[in-house]
């Protein structure tokens, strides 16, 4: 948890802050888009773990006006204009896959472009109990990825380095042709987090119940 005495310093904060975005995190999602090139006009972006919503306010203005946002959070969320948002727990995947695909489906759409996760636990100050459900947290979001997204489809998730790292960045590369780990210049100084990318997702043999 960050002290928001710390955060009066935070380049990153005050521009959020600025530029009426909800969260400092928006920077990382722009920071890493610029970097790998993820989201797209005219995409359909999944944002997990969405709350406040910075992450979702950057996928909006990237897709544009013929592209879509679909925002999913156990946490209430406040409306954004022109996305849809849905109340669900992802570690309750088969739950929340229905509840997408029943908004996807209304919209006319099977699949995804991409899904971000910038989901964190909520943070107990024991370090290995909050690797692990870190990597609770990313395995949930790669697997609605791996549901949910068009072939060649992208992906973004944050995780903590530790012990279960190695073994979430092995599933995300056997899922895409293109994996890096990659640590944004807006993730704090000494944090544990880092994002796995994942670029062109290679669909194997899956069940389609549209």
């Amino acid at each position: 948890m960050v002290k928001r005495a710390d955060l009066k310093g935070d380049r990153f904060y005050k521009s959020a802050k600025e530029l009426g975005y909800r969260s400092r995190s928006a920077f990382k999602l722009l920071q890493i888009n610029t970097k790998f090139g993820l989201i797209r006009a005219g995409d359909v972006v999944l944002d997990l773990g969405a709350a406040p919503g910075g992450w979702t306010q950057v996928a909006y203005g990237l897709v544009g006006d013929n592209g879509q946002v679909l925002s999913v959070d156990l946490q209430p969320m406040e409306n954004i204009a022109g996305i849809e948002i849905l109340k669900s727990d992802i570690t309750k995947e088969q739950e929340t896959l229905t509840a997408i695909k029943t908004v996807l489906k209304l919209k006319g759409r099977a699949f995804v472009d991409v899904v971000i996760s910038d989901l964190s636990p909520q943070l107990s100050g024991a370090r290995d109990y909050d690797q692990f459900r870190s990597s609770v947290l990313s395995t949930s979001a790669l697997n609605i990825a791996s549901a949910l997204l068009k072939n060649n489809g992208n992906f973004a998730a944050k995780i903590f380095q530790g012990a279960y790292y190695n073994e979430f960045y092995k599933c995300v590369k056997a899922k895409f042709r293109y994996t890096r780990a990659h640590s944004p210049a807006a993730s704090r100084k000494g944090s544990a987090e880092i994002y796995v990318i994942g670029k062109g997702f290679t669909v194997r043999k899956r069940k389609d119940d549209f």
